[in-house]
């Protein structure tokens, strides 16, 4: 995903309400299986076929790096699952698996075998992304520091460049390989780099370069054993890698698109520009043999520094955006859609670029800390579902949207999609034609079916309803196991029949919404039921029934065709479950039309379903007391529950015989650490500016050139920081010269990316400070030195301790990650630039960084890093450690120290707890920033003056949630006065009761003596 570059082509996005699609063509053929270099997954220009079974492709993105505990991955996945998708699409980050050249890691938290395995007990099908380059909002775009050293274009067909990723693309590929559906995996499409399209700028098609880079990564990643299909996101809709295109082309040809965009800071206004309108002309113009595809499609947006809440960005891309932006997905025909993302993560140890902050919850449908409360996730499960009931919409044609055409008045838009199947189902995406209106709409449908021709709709009087921002997939000639439903206005949810006949329908709307739905006479006189206000007319051959919607179910009942229909408010039917059972292998737990699948009433969240016997057991979380009520058995024979394990005492029966039972919530005592109460050990962690520190160790500064392509060197050498290897978390240089009492001012230009910050000394005298704003990536400022003159012919350092925010991403035809962090240029009155001689140190070891198990962009500049005091059990009690607390006594004067501390959880089993750690806005107090380490992992940058985030998710794993904990924090005061910290607490954000087992903990080394640590 790009979030400051994605451009669009004007043609294919602005214009009017309308959406078209180019004339009728005929039917590419099948592609030939023996065209692809396996037979499980194919496609035509309907759908993909899986195993011989066609399947829209429903997924989400989630990617593993961005929770480093592979124990939850499971539980992200069932999550993924309870959706009603079947797919996951993932990248992998280049820089964080080779951040040592020539050494890529795959073990511990970067190992994808728990990945893969726990994806295929889920029953997820896998869209693997390994680049090399990814974007996603991660530094440098997911390129490893030390390529930013390469002297030409970055993601091109260069010689040296090329080479750099041979050993990436063939480590990850094989493992890729060795997990597809071919090898008994869940891997079904691979996709070569990113978003390559944006690479060409304004250039109207690719140049041969840029084919043999594509047609390279490609091919190494056949070398590696790929054979399933290969799939692109073109974010310029252009085709430039569409089948029959040439050199570089895949097999599957997809678009990516943004259409709300970025601003949370005004969520209830959507950009109008970008309402796409020919998506469906161009895909039949560019790919005509591939299923019309969008591997990225927006499910939320990310923060970013100084910006607004996780909270406004879930609700810029909320559930009425859903409704309407998705739907209208829909309306194009597209059979593979990916949401990005479906569950976000965190970008701890520094892994995220200079534009985002250290969550990366992008207002997602599962929150950070893996949470389904957000309405959106209910209303994606509403959707999803529909699509695994509905074959027919599968090889369904999408026409042209018209505003007035099936509908009375030219304010309601309709698109058919006509379906080619037997029966010949229709489905009709209606929205109102200007689709940012929040007024209601009362309208007529007149829609054509097989049995009463056309029909003009609502038959037994009044007018439809239409809510603002929304919009409706109705359906005519739509069969329900045999059974065929002529109309429905109002959404359908599921549907099932059992193994004895018994159907379910299962519709929806919003409350106060007027609908209808017909079916034929033989499926019998309707019954109500008792609470119901549902008017019941014979029409022709037909039964019509016409109902409003209301908070309380209503339901109807054909007994002549053993079909209950349950007319739901669609707040209601967010509490419906529909749940596959499982099945022999090789389908298993994956999604496939022949499977069967239990339908329950619960609450907060069921994850999986199996029978035993007579007995219904489920797994699911619960927050609360919990009714819990089977609505459809596909067996016929359940006749008790069981729920995480525990048979629910059957309580009642419902005119069906089905059974419920109630699940009883009892929220747990927790017993949370006092932080302000805690025995804290500090140590200063800039001695750099004390008289008599020892920089030998060092880095000297002492490259007459760069390779960046970006800036030029404007000293007498290189201060880049990349030149150097070091490429995150924090930098620091000492500058040496020799006084000769003209010294009056200093001036530096320094650059750290959006939000970074620097602080500047002349031996330990305290200079000044850039705090950082959301606007400016690099500064200028001018020092005036202390003033009384310098001692002349006396030694003297100035010291420089910067943030570094993480590379910016590609931009379009540029190298923009190469843009140097560090000193950019420097001038010191009464000295010529030769004067000063510079050293530099970053992570202790740079590219050979030490800790291979949290990774390479872990640790920072700090003496406290470099020592490893942020891991577990340094040494507090040697004579540099004092006693001190952040919170009542903090530091008096600009600085920076390491606080440490210990604490111990004990969260009882059987309860999902998510924890946050809390920090206050106190910054009347002093401007400062902290880095907060939790077992070693960096899991927060907290900027008080900036925000927008004062509370930090940590996961289980990564907190040991039954044993004793050790907490780190870098406080670094950046004004005369100092800085304390205003608050810090241990959060729960929803204790919940959970099928989940006791999450094993991520790796976690302890401090040991780190050789040359300086």
């Amino acid at each position: 995903m790009y979030l400051h570059n994605l451009l669009f082509v004007a043609a294919s996005l602005l214009g009017g309400t309308l959406c078209t699609t180019a004339s009728a063509k005929a039917a590419p053929s099948v592609l030939p299986r023996q065209s692809l270099l396996q037979n499980l997954v194919t496609f035509d220009e309907h759908s993909l076929i899986i195993r011989g079974e066609r399947l829209f492709i429903y997924s989400g993105e989630f990617h593993p790096f961005r929770l480093p505990v592979p124990g939850l991955w499971l539980d992200v996945f069932q999550k993924i699952k309870s959706l009603g998708f079947n797919g996951v699409s993932f990248y992998t980050d280049w820089g964080l698996l080779e951040g040592d050249p020539g050494t890529v890691n795959l073990d511990g938290i970067f190992d994808l075998g728990p990945f893969f395995d726990a994806a295929a007990e889920a029953g997820i099908y896998l869209i693997a992304r390994p680049g090399p380059y990814i974007n996603a909002e991660t530094a440098a775009g997911g390129l490893p520091g030390w390529t930013l050293r390469i002297a030409c274009r970055l993601r091109s067909n260069c010689t040296e460049y090329q080479d750099a990723t041979k050993l990436y693309l063939a480590t990850v590929g094989r493992a890729i390989a060795d997990a597809q559906i071919t090898n008994g995996g869940p891997v079904i499409l691979v996709q070569p780099e990113n978003e390559y399209s944006t690479f060409y700028g304004e250039t109207e098609f690719p140049a041969q370069s840029n084919r043999e880079y594509m047609a390279f990564v490609e091919q190494q990643l056949r070398e590696a054993g790929i054979v399933v299909p290969f799939i692109d996101n073109d974010n310029l809709a252009l085709g430039y890698w569409a089948p029959g295109t040439g050199l570089g082309e895949v097999d599957i040809y997809g678009i990516d698109a943004y259409p709300v965009r970025y601003d949370c800071s005004q969520p209830d206004v959507w950009p109008t520009i970008r309402w796409p309108t020919n998506w469906q002309t161009l895909h039949e113009e560019q790919s005509p043999s591939t299923p019309f595809s969008i591997p990225e499609f927006q499910g939320g947006t990310g923060t970013s520094w100084g910006g607004v809440s996780q909270d406004q960005c879930a609700a810029l891309v909320g559930p009425e955006a859903l409704r309407v932006f998705y739907k209208n997905n829909y309306s194009f025909g597209v059979k593979l859609l990916n949401i990005y993302m479906t569950y976000g993560g965190t970008n701890w140890g520094n892994l995220g670029y200079q534009g985002g902050d250290s969550s990366y919850d992008y207002g997602a449908s599962i929150n950070e800390y893996r949470q389904v409360w957000r309405e959106k996730y209910s209303e994606q499960k509403l959707q999803a579902q529909f699509f695994k009931v509905s074959p027919a919409y599968l090889t369904a044609t999408a026409g042209n949207a018209t505003n007035g055409t099936y509908a009375d008045t030219t304010a309601v838009s309709t698109t058919p999609l006509r379906g080619t199947n037997r029966n010949g189902t229709n489905f009709y995406v209606v929205r109102q034609a200007n689709w940012t209106s929040t007024a209601p709409l009362s309208y007529t449908m007149t829609l054509n079916t097989s049995s009463q021709g056309p029909v003009t709709i609502p038959q037994l009087g009044g007018k439809l309803s239409l809510l603002g921002r929304d919009a409706k997939v109705m359906v005519t000639d739509y069969d329900i196991g045999g059974l065929n439903l002529i109309y429905s206005t109002a959404d359908i949810f599921t549907w099932a029949k059992s193994e004895g006949g018994k159907r379910v329908l299962i519709v929806y709307g919003g409350e106060g919404e007027v609908h209808e739905l017909a079916l034929p006479l033989s499926a019998g006189q309707p019954s109500i039921s008792s609470n119901a206000a549902i008017k019941v007319e014979q029409k022709g051959a037909t039964y019509v029934a016409q109902w409003s919607v209301c908070a309380s179910q209503q339901t109807l009942y054909f007994d002549d065709a053993n079909l209950e229909i349950r007319l739901l408010w669609r707040n209601d039917a967010y509490n419906y479950w529909v749940l596959e059972l499982p099945a022999p292998a090789p389908i298993s737990n994956y999604s496939s039309p022949s499977k069967s699948s239990v339908i329950v009433k619960a609450g907060y969240l069921l994850r999986t379903a199996s029978i035993s016997g007579t007995t219904l057991h489920l797994t699911g979380d619960f927050n609360t007391t919990t009714s819990v009520q089977l609505v459809f058995d596909p067996m016929d024979k359940i006749d008790s529950l069981a729920v995480n394990g525990y048979p629910l005492r059957k309580h009642r029966s419902n005119k069906d015989g089905l059974v419920s039972g109630t699940v009883v919530y009892k929220a747990p005592l927790l017993d949370l650490p006092d932080f302000r109460r805690a025995d804290w050990r500090t140590i200063d962690s800039l001695p750099e500016i004390q008289t008599g520190y020892d920089d030998s160790l060092w880095t000297v500064a002492n490259h007459p050139n760069s390779t960046n392509n970006q800036v030029n060197v404007s000293t007498p050498t290189s201060l880049f920081a990349s030149d150097y290897g070091y490429h995150q978390g924090s930098l620091l240089y000492r500058g040496h010269f020799t006084a000769n009492g003209q010294e009056s001012t200093l001036y530096l230009s320094i650059s750290g990316g959006w939000g970074f910050g620097y602080a500047v000394y002349l031996n330990s005298t305290f200079l000044g400070s850039w705090l950082g704003n959301d606007a400016d990536p690099t500064n200028n400022q001018t020092f005036r030195l202390p003033s009384l003159p310098l001692k002349s012919g006396v030694p003297y350092v100035i010291t420089v301790l910067q943030d570094h925010m993480g590379q910016d991403e590609e931009g379009p035809g540029t190298d923009a990650v190469k843009f140097p962090m560090g000193v950019l240029n420097y001038s010191l009155a009464g000295h010529e630039a030769t004067d000063v001689a510079w050293k530099l140190t970053g992570n202790l070891g740079g590219e050979a960084y030490i800790d291979k198990t949290r990774g390479p962009r872990n640790e920072g500049a700090t003496y406290a890093e470099r020592q490893g005091y942020h891991l577990p059990a340094p040494p507090t009690d040697g004579h540099a450690w004092k006693t001190s607390n952040p919170l009542t006594q903090g530091l008096t004067a600009p600085g920076l120290s390491f606080y440490s501390t210990t604490f111990d959880l004990n969260i009882p089993t059987g309860y999902d707890v998510p924890l946050g750690f809390a920090f206050a806005n106190n910054t009347g107090e002093g401007a400062y920033r902290v880095q907060l380490f939790v077992n070693g992992y960096q899991f927060g940058k907290f900027i008080p003056y900036l925000g927008p985030q004062f509370v930090f998710p940590v996961p289980e794993g990564v907190l040991n949630y039954n044993g004793t904990n050790y907490l780190g924090l870098t406080l670094w005061a950046l004004e005369a006065n100092g800085a304390r910290l205003g608050k810090l607490t241990l959060e729960p954000q929803m204790v919940i009761s959970t099928a989940l087992k006791r999450t094993a903990r991520s790796p976690q080394p302890a401090w040991e003596v780190r050789p040359r640590a300086y």
